[in-house]
C-alpha cells in the first residue's frame, strides 16, 4: 500500500491559516473530513511518512484521489464548518459513535393542534420535544401516569383519537379524568395546549412553582371547608413528588448539566451520558465507537461533543435548534478535556446562545458525580465486550478470520497466550493464558517465574515457551508410556487413576501469541523448534498499533480494526497481561514485606524493615556478605552471620516453593 502520488499538494502552496480539508475518493465522495489549526502542518503530516501512519490513516490516504481545503478567520468557525461537512457528507474514515441501544424518549408533539403525550425512539423528529431518554420505557409510563394526574394531556393514538372524535364518546382515560378529553370538546385546543405547556415546564425542572400553586390551593380548599377537593390536591400533589422522587437528586435545584465519561481500550470506547435537570437526573444515554484511527482520547471526546451538540444547522430559529438538536445545557462537565477547550466552549456557547462553562470537574458533588458516571462507562464497555465474547456466532467469525489470516490449516479452537512482566530486571515472571473456542478456561492458566531473562523480554520468552513445551513433550511421553502398559495388562506400577489425570501442560495448543513483535515470535518459533514441536502456529501481538507478527514474515499481518478476528486476540493478550501483572505484585509484596527473613531467630518486626530498607529487596539480601549486613543499623556482626547463614541457600532470590515451581500456575 502507498500514498497516492499526485495526491500530495505543492510545496507551498497550502496557506497556515486555519481552515477544513477534505479527502474525496476517484467517484468525487468526501471520504474524510478534518480541520486544523494549521492547514499546511496538518496536511503534510499525512505525507511526510506514509509508513509510520496509523494504517486506517493508511487506507484513507490511499483511496483519496483530490484533496481540498478551505480557510477559515478563527478555530471556532473551523469546528463549525467541520462538523458541518461531517454531517452533511457522512464520510466513512470519520469517527462515528453509535447508540449501545435504543433509548426511548418522553415525547411531546407540539406540531400537533392537539398535541400528545407518548413514547418514542429512533431519530428525532421536528416539532416534537423531547425528555430523556429513559433507561427503560416502563419508567417513563410511570412517570407519566403519576402527572395525568394533575396534568391530563393527550396521551392516545391518533386513531383512538379519531374514533372518540367521531362518535362523541371519550376514552377510558377521559371517564377516569386522567384526560380532560379534547375529542369531545370538553376542553378547547388552546387550554389543552396551555395544559400541555405545564406538562413540559414541569419536566424540564420547574417543579417549585407547582407544587407551591397546589399547596395554595390546597390551603384554601381546606379554610373554605370543602374537603373533598383539599383531598383530592393533597394526592395531586403527592402523585408530583412521587414522580420526582424517581429522579434522584445529585447536584443543586438551579443545576442544569450535562455529565459526559468515557471508558476505552485500544480497540473500542464507551461514553456514558447523564442528563441533569433543575440538579435531578433527567436520563441518560450510552454510545460506542471502534477506535479505527489513531485519535487520543481528547480528539474523541470532542467529536462526541461535536455530534452530540451539532446536529441541525445553524441556521435554525430556537424553537427549531431545541426540537431537533440536544439542547446544550448552561455546564458541560467531561472526564477529559476535548483538544480544543477553548475553540469547542465557544462553539457551544454560540450553539445555546449563552455562554456554556466546559470542564473537567475537580472536586466537590460535581467530582462524585462525574466519578459515578465514568463508573457507568467501564460497565458499559464490559458489558459490550462480554455480550460481543459470548456471542457463539461472533466467537466463530473470528476464530475463522485469524484461521484466513494467519494461513492456518484449520480454526485456532484451542490459543495460548504469553507475556513477560517485571520492573527493571526484578521479578520476572511470566504468565499463560488459555482460550478454547473463544473462551477463557481460566483453569488451564499457568503462571512462570523466570530464571534467566533478567531486563531480556525475548530471552525470558525463549524460556518461557521452552519450559512450557517441554513439559508438554514430558507428559506426553509419560501418558503413551502408560497407555502401553494398559494395553499389555502390566498394571503392576500404575496408580490408581493415572491415565484418567492429565498433566497440566498435556494439551497442546493451535496457536501460541505472544505480547511483542517479530522479536518475542521469532523467540517462540526458535524454541518449539529446539523442541522438535512443528505443529503448532506462533504470532505476536504488538501494542501501539495492534500490528500482528508472524516470526518468517519480514512485513506484519494487519488485521481490520473492527474486525473480530484482532478483537479475540487484543482480548488474549490483554487477559494475560493482566494474569502476569498480578503475579508480578504479588512477587514484588512478598519480597518487600520480607517473608524470607520471618522465620530466623532474633530478627524482629524493626529489624526486618531496617534490612528491607537497606537493600531494597530479600534476593539483594540473600547476595551480600555478613560484613554488609552488618553495616545495617541495629544488625550486630552475629545477627548478620545468623541472616546470611539463613539465606546463604537461596541466594538466587528463590524460595523453597519457587524452586520446586517447574513453570505451572503454582504447578
Amino acid at each position: 500500500m502507498a500514498a497516492t502520488p499526485h495526491l500530495r499538494p505543492a510545496p507551498g502552496s497550502i496557506p497556515t491559516s486555519p481552515g477544513v480539508y477534505r479527502f474525496k475518493d476517484a467517484s468525487d465522495h468526501v471520504i474524510y473530513v478534518g480541520k486544523a489549526k494549521n492547514l499546511r502542518s496538518r496536511l503534510s503530516s499525512y505525507f511526510r511518512d506514509f509508513a509510520g501512519l496509523h494504517p486506517r490513516t493508511q487506507q484513507m490516504v490511499s483511496t483519496a484521489a483530490d484533496v481540498d481545503w478551505t480557510i477559515v478567520g478563527t478555530e471556532v468557525e473551523a469546528l463549525q464548518l467541520e462538523y458541518s461537512w461531517i454531517k452533511q457528507y457522512d464520510p466513512r474514515f470519520n469517527i462515528k459513535y453509535r447508540d449501545d441501544k435504543s433509548y426511548p424518549y418522553l415525547a411531546v408533539t407540539l406540531g400537533e393542534e392537539i398535541p400528545r403525550v407518548q413514547v418514542m425512539r429512533g431519530a428525532k423528529r421536528k416539532g416534537v420535544r423531547y425528555f430523556g431518554p429513559y433507561s427503560h420505557a416502563w419508567a417513563i409510563r410511570e412517570t407519566v401516569d403519576l402527572l395525568l394526574r394533575v396534568f391530563p394531556v393527550r396521551t392516545c393514538s391518533a386513531g383512538v383519537y379519531r374514533s372518540a372524535r367521531s362518535s362523541g364518546r371519550p376514552c377510558l382515560l377521559g371517564y377516569i379524568g386522567k384526560c380532560v378529553a379534547p375529542c369531545v370538546d370538553r376542553v378547547s385546543a388552546e387550554e389543552h395546549r396551555r395544559l400541555v405547556d405545564d406538562f413540559c415546564s414541569f419536566l424540564a425542572g420547574d417543579t417549585g412553582r407547582f407544587l407551591r400553586e397546589l399547596e395554595g390551593r390546597m390551603g384554601e380548599a381546606a379554610q373554605e371547608m370543602e374537603y373533598e377537593r383539599a383531598a383530592r390536591l393533597r394526592d395531586d400533589i403527592a402523585a408530583l413528588r412521587s414522580a420526582l422522587e424517581k429522579q434522584a437528586v445529585v447536584l443543586p435545584d438551579s443545576t442544569d448539566c450535562d455529565v459526559i465519561a468515557m471508558a476505552e481500550d485500544q480497540l473500542e470506547a464507551a461514553v456514558q451520558i447523564f442528563y441533569v435537570r433543575g440538579g435531578r437526573i433527567r436520563g441518560r444515554r450510552g454510545y460506542v465507537v471502534d477506535r479505527v484511527t489513531d485519535a487520543d482520547t481528547d480528539e474523541l471526546v470532542q467529536t462526541l461533543l461535536g455530534q452530540l451538540y451539532g446536529d441541525g444547522g445553524g441556521d435554525e430559529d430556537e424553537q427549531d435548534r431545541e426540537e431537533s438538536a440536544t439542547v446544550v445545557p448552561r455546564e458541560v462537565l467531561v472526564s477529559h478535556a476535548p483538544g480544543d477547550t477553548r475553540a469547542v466552549a465557544e462553539w457551544l456557547s454560540q450553539r445555546r446562545g449563552s455562554n456554556v462553562d466546559l470542564r473537567v470537574p475537580q472536586r466537590g458533588d460535581k467530582k462524585s458525580l462525574m466519578e459515578t458516571v465514568q463508573k457507568n462507562a467501564r460497565e458499559a464497555l464490559a458489558r459490550h465486550k462480554t455480550h460481543r465474547a459470548g456471542d457463539l456466532s461472533t466467537r466463530s467469525s473470528a476464530l475463522n478470520e485469524l484461521q484466513e489470516a494467519l494461513d492456518l490449516p484449520e480454526a485456532p479452537l484451542r490459543i495460548e497466550c504469553y507475556d513477560i512482566s517485571n520492573l527493571q530486571g526484578e521479578h520476572v515472571v511470566a504468565s499463560m493464558v488459555v482460550f478454547e473456542d473463544g473462551l477463557a478456561r481460566k483453569s488451564e492458566y499457568r503462571r512462570f517465574q523466570v530464571r534467566g531473562g533478567g531486563q531480556n523480554d525475548v530471552a525470558a520468552m525463549h524460556e518461557v515457551i521452552t519450559r512450557r513445551f517441554r513439559r508438554y513433550l514430558e507428559e506426553s511421553s509419560r501418558s503413551g508410556e502408560v497407555a502401553n502398559m494398559g494395553r499389555s495388562g502390566d498394571h503392576g506400577e500404575r496408580r490408581e487413576g493415572e491415565d484418567a489425570a492429565p498433566g497440566k501442560f498435556a494439551y497442546p495448543p493451535n496457536l501460541v501469541v505472544v505480547d511483542g513483535a517479530r522479536p518475542q515470535a521469532e523467540a517462540a518459533r526458535r524454541a518449539l523448534d529446539e523442541l522438535g514441536v512443528e505443529d503448532v502456529a506462533v504470532c505476536g501481538l504488538a501494542k501501539r498499533l495492534e500490528e500482528v507478527w508472524l516470526p518468517d514474515d519480514e512485513d506484519p499481518v494487519i488485521l481490520p480494526r473492527a474486525g473480530e478476528g484482532l478483537y479475540m486476540l487484543q482480548r488474549v493478550r490483554d487477559e494475560a497481561h493482566r494474569f502476569a501483572i498480578r503475579y508480578h505484585r504479588q512477587k514484588r509484596a512478598k519480597a518487600l514485606t520480607g517473608s524470607a527473613l520471618d522465620e530466623i531467630e532474633g530478627l524482629g518486626p524493626s529489624r526486618r524493615a531496617a534490612l528491607i530498607k537497606g537493600f531494597g529487596s530479600v534476593r539483594k539480601l540473600s547476595g551480600a556478605t555478613p560484613e554488609e549486613i552488618a553495616k545495617v543499623p541495629g544488625i550486630g556482626p552475629k545477627l548478620a552471620e545468623t541472616v546470611h547463614a539463613h539465606l546463604s541457600g537461596g541466594s538466587d532470590g528463590r524460595t523453597k516453593a519457587d524452586e520446586n515451581n517447574d513453570g505451572g500456575g503454582d504447578a
